[in-house]
């Protein structure tokens, strides 16, 4: 189907899909369908420790990991941050107004990518993605922080609710893509290559 001028906006995106984009900030009632199939840290921890463990460990290997936002036209916004494990909750920071944080304010959902502390992909590939919600309460704000002397004024502070955590590892010919959901568990797909 060809598009014409009028059916895109500018940057090519679908007048349709920038609509969408650009309207007002997402509530938690608009999200309430995926808020309902995610978990915090502490829930996806209990419900597999062994594949927790894994995972966190990938993101306590290496300091810097990629972020994955939603601009507001839609497009997709890639940002460095650091991951930090308190108690039952996984979180982020980031500068105050910083462009990810606006994102997120307007629509949390997430991808975060682990970087691996070198080039062997040791344990594998691994993200997880979901709905970051920032902490807004002062006082909750505060109990969060109490460990960080260093943290600046007007810091966003995200907690994230994970929808899903991926390893994706080869083992010998194969592919091995595992996915934890809330809803459905542990599930394990293998491609041969």
């Amino acid at each position: 189907m060809a598009t014409t001028p009028d059916s895109t906006t500018s940057t090519g995106v679908p007048a349709q899909a920038a609509a969408r984009a650009t309207g007002p900030a997402r509530t938690t009632d608009d999200l309430r369908p995926a808020a309902d199939r995610a978990a915090t840290w502490g829930e996806f921890s209990r419900a597999d420790p062994d594949f927790a463990e894994v995972v966190g460990a990938a993101f306590r290997a290496a300091k810097h990991h990629v972020l994955a936002t939603l601009r507001k036209d839609g497009a997709p916004r890639v940002s460095g941050t650091e991951v930090d494990f308190r108690g039952d909750e996984m979180l982020f920071g980031s500068m105050p107004g910083a462009r990810k944080a606006r994102d997120l304010q307007r629509d949390p959902r997430f991808a975060l990518h682990a970087m691996p502390g070198d080039t062997s992909m040791e344990p594998g590939d691994v993200k997880v993605s979901g709905l970051a919600l920032e902490v807004r309460d002062t006082a909750e704000l505060a109990r969060v922080l109490a460990a960080d002397e260093e943290v600046g004024e007007g810091v966003h502070v995200f907690r994230l609710l994970l929808t899903d955590a991926v390893l994706t590892t080869v083992e010998g010919e194969e592919l091995v893509v595992r996915t934890w959901r809330p809803s459905t568990g542990l599930r394990e797909i293998r491609r041969a290559g």
